[in-house]
Formats: C-alpha cells, sequence, structure tokens
C-alpha cells in the first residue's frame, strides 16, 4: 500500500495510547499542490517579531479561542487572529486561506489521511519548544523522522443522557449497558410519548451542520469493531461485516425521535441541541466538546447529564467505554514567513504551558490536553471517561480516522439521507463498501 496507508497503521498503533489517556469532522478531499518552501526544523531563537493567524477547526470553541488570542496579544505585543470555519467546511476553508497573500500560520488536520494530502505545507516541529511538552510520543503525527503535527485535545463522544428525564420515564443510566437494553428504553419512551411529554431521542439533523454525527462519528462503530475482529489498523478495502448494526441503531435514533424521519433533511444541530436542552428528547448523540453549550445558567447542571456508549449489540457491550480519541492535531504552516513561524511556536508554546493558557483549555474550552502543564477539566463527560478507564471498560478508539476523503462522507451522509425519506439501505452499504474501495483507489493510485 501507499504512504497514507501506513500513517493511518501507524497512528492506529497510537490508539490505544489515545484512549487510556482519556473529537465536528472535516477531511481533504484533494492535495493542495506542492509547496514552494519545504518543511524545516524550528529556530533556535523565538523570533522578536512576527504574528500569528490561527484557522481554527472547531466552532464551539470560536469564543474561547478569540479571548485567549486577546490575551496574548495583550501580554505579548503579538498580533493573533482567529479565524473559524464554519462546520464541516474546515477544508474548503483552508484550501481558500491557504493560497492568499496572508494565509494561516497555524491549522489543522484530522490526522494520517489529512496530513498526507498537506504534508508540503507542514513545518517540521522537531526541536520545538511546544513538541517537548507532549506527554507522549503518541500525540505527535510524524512523516518519516519529522514530527508535521501535534495532537492538542483528547475527547470522547457517545450518547448523551438527560437523567431526569429518564428517572421520569423510570429508567437510570445504569440500567443501559447494552443495545439491547438501550432499544427495549427507547421505543418504551416512544409508547408513552404522549404521556411523558418527551421523545426518546433528539433529532438526527441530516443537514451539513448535523450529518457528521452520523457519516463520521457513528460510522466509526462498524469500522472499529471490523478492525477489532481482523486485528488492523487500516484497511483499503472495508468488508462491512457489522452494517447490520449500523442500520439498527440508526433505525434506532431516527424511528423514535423527535420529529418524523422525512423531515430530518432539513434538521441542523442546532436543532439537535435545542430540543435535548427545552426536554424535548432524553438522548442527544454528541461528545464531550458540546459541554459547555449544555451546562450553565437556565441549561442544565451536572446532576442532570451523563454519557454513555454508543451500543450497537457487537462485542462485550457491559464493558465498553466512550469513544476516545482525537482528529485534532496543530500543523505550522511551513510557506508563512520565518517571523510569522516562529511568532506561531511561540503562541502555541504559551497555551500548553502558561496558566492563562492551560486554564483556558481545559475550563472554557473543556479539552484534556495531552501536556505536561495540562489543568484538570471541569467537563463532565471527561471525568465521565476517565471514569469508565478506570473501572476497566475499554474505550472505543476512532477508527474514522481511516475514513479515505471527505468525499466518502459526503456521499454516505446523501445515502443516509436519502434512506430516512424512503430511500433504500442497499445504497448505503453500496457507498460505504465500494466508496470505501474508490476513495481508497484514487488515494493509493
Amino acid at each position: 500500500m501507499k504512504k497514507v496507508i501506513a500513517l493511518a497503521l501507524s497512528l492506529s498503533l497510537c490508539a490505544g495510547l489515545l484512549a487510556g489517556c482519556g473529537g465536528t469532522t472535516s477531511q481533504p478531499s484533494s492535495a493542495p499542490g506542492e509547496s514552494s518552501a519545504p518543511a524545516a526544523s524550528a529556530p533556535a531563537k523565538p523570533a522578536a517579531s512576527g504574528s500569528v493567524y490561527y484557522l481554527n477547526f472547531k466552532p464551539e470553541q470560536d469564543e474561547a479561542w478569540q479571548n485567549l488570542a486577546k490575551a496574548y496579544t495583550e501580554e505579548t505585543g503579538v498580533p493573533v487572529t482567529v479565524v473559524t470555519a464554519a462546520s464541516n467546511t474546515y477544508e474548503q476553508t483552508l484550501m481558500s486561506e491557504i493560497a492568499k497573500s496572508n494565509p494561516p500560520t497555524l491549522f489543522q488536520v484530522n490526522g494520517p489521511v489529512g496530513l498526507a494530502n498537506w504534508k508540503d505545507y507542514c513545518y517540521d516541529l522537531t526541536g520545538s519548544d511546544v513538541l517537548g511538552q507532549l506527554t507522549s510520543d503518541a500525540f505527535a503525527l510524524k512523516d518519516g523522522d519529522a514530527t508535521l503535527g501535534i495532537a492538542y485535545v483528547i475527547e470522547s463522544y457517545g450518547i448523551i443522557a438527560n437523567k431526569t428525564l429518564l428517572d421520569k420515564a423510570g429508567y437510570k443510566v445504569e440500567d443501559i449497558d447494552s443495545f439491547a437494553d438501550l432499544k427495549a428504553c427507547a421505543e418504551d419512551i416512544t409508547a408513552r410519548k404522549d404521556e411523558l411529554g418527551f421523545a426518546a431521542f433528539s433529532s438526527a439533523g441530516m443537514d451539513g451542520s448535523s450529518n457528521w454525527r452520523f457519516q463520521t462519528h457513528l460510522a466509526n462503530m462498524p469500522i472499529y469493531f471490523e478492525y477489532q475482529d481482523k486485528g488492523i489498523g487500516v484497511t483499503d478495502a472495508i468488508e462491512g461485516t457489522y452494517l447490520d448494526n449500523y442500520k439498527a441503531i440508526f433505525d434506532l435514533y431516527i424511528n423514535n425521535s423527535t420529529c418524523e424521519p422525512a423531515v430530518l433533511a432539513s434538521k441542523t444541530g442546532d436543532d439537535s441541541r435545542n430540543e435535548f436542552l427545552a426536554g424535548e428528547a432524553a438522548f442527544f448523540q454528541n461528545g464531550s466538546w458540546e459541554y459547555g453549550n449544555l451546562v450553565g445558567e437556565g441549561k442544565f447542571t451536572d446532576d442532570d447529564l451523563a454519557m454513555i456508549p454508543i451500543y450497537v449489540g457487537v462485542g462485550d457491550e457491559a464493558n465498553q467505554g466512550l469513544c476516545t480519541g482525537t482528529e485534532n492535531y496543530w500543523c505550522v504552516n511551513g510557506t508563512a514567513k520565518e517571523e510569522d513561524i516562529q511568532a506561531t511556536l511561540d503562541f502555541m508554546n504559551w497555551c500548553v504551558t502558561s496558566e492563562q493558557g492551560t486554564k483556558a483549555m481545559a475550563e472554557d474550552m473543556g479539552f484534556v490536553i495531552p501536556f505536561k502543564a495540562a489543568q484538570e477539566s471541569p467537563n463532565l463527560f471527561v471525568k465521565q471517561d476517565a471514569a469508565y478507564t478506570a473501572a476497566g471498560k475499554t474505550p472505543v478508539g476512532w477508527a474514522f480516522l481511516t475514513i479515505p476523503s471527505q468525499t466518502w462522507k459526503d456521499e454516505l451522509a446523501s445515502a443516509l439521507t436519502a434512506y430516512t425519506a424512503g430511500g433504500s439501505w442497499d445504497d448505503v452499504v453500496s457507498q460505504f463498501v465500494d466508496g470505501w474501495a474508490s476513495e481508497y483507489a484514487a488515494l493509493n493510485g
């Protein structure tokens, strides 16, 4: 196989380390072309001037990054601009911005597939201060001997539950530790929906602000379990062994929801969140990054919420943990001016070593960061992930990092959306299996 497969396999070997420490989704679909400036070693001394332009991947953390950038500029005098791509548009935004006269100096890739497309723009971080702050080499994204990316957050996702509503329906989260349990609970809530005044699941919105939850995060489940069976970390020919299980959990979501399946094409991520916030649904598939949107004045308290694993009826479900890993790797633009590269390296290092930076990442962003000076996050879902792991439950690794392209995801989302409107599941299977093979053939060709 070609180098992208080797990169993906290398990262998958680190997945156990990533999970043992316990995030929206975008992957490149085409290479941007060759860089005129090759990757270089980190400068030995900080530059006296320069500026930073960070193209942020995570819309839910935009305000926190804007505040942190402002604080850094006030402290150092170095200008820091943060631009946040809209949900599901990161790749297009990066391709547009990187070609401008003042391109991003700091951007991100999702892992080995993204790195394969963008590595000609990536500065070699070997020898940099920020690289030295990592708690493990497992969080460094390499191409040969060069370190071209650094993981900056470890996250978890699963099914967020409103414990108050579950109690009203006669259930506790401790009652649910298998797909059969989840199905029985959801279908019972649906049967008593009018009496209870709420649905089982918030809407599985299939517009671009929400479909990543299903064409990437939910799709992780059949990929992960197929890999587990085969003892592999990547394949260019997925067989779809567990696509019946994928169908079963997706059917559970869309048939026990706040709305009819046929209207899901127009439902957004905000719709799904707002339904959950309003107490219209007991369950909401999302991740630890969503914590800040759910807790606070006029919202939930920690006592109201829990995150449970996404059960699909495979494996040792009683000992399954949350889906934990990272798809967030910082990369420095090696084509930027030398002084801007150094300014960017200094900013990154400040974020992960200073009290203000680490506090903002832990408290305002809810991050678990893989750096030596990390502060403990108050994020409930982060704590629950740690508790699952401490109890001996096995985290589900992020196998979706080996998805071949954004095109594959988009086509899968289209097939899923058509299915919610009465289309054939066979089209979903075809895209999953045949689309996977054709996209990998294009990557490796």
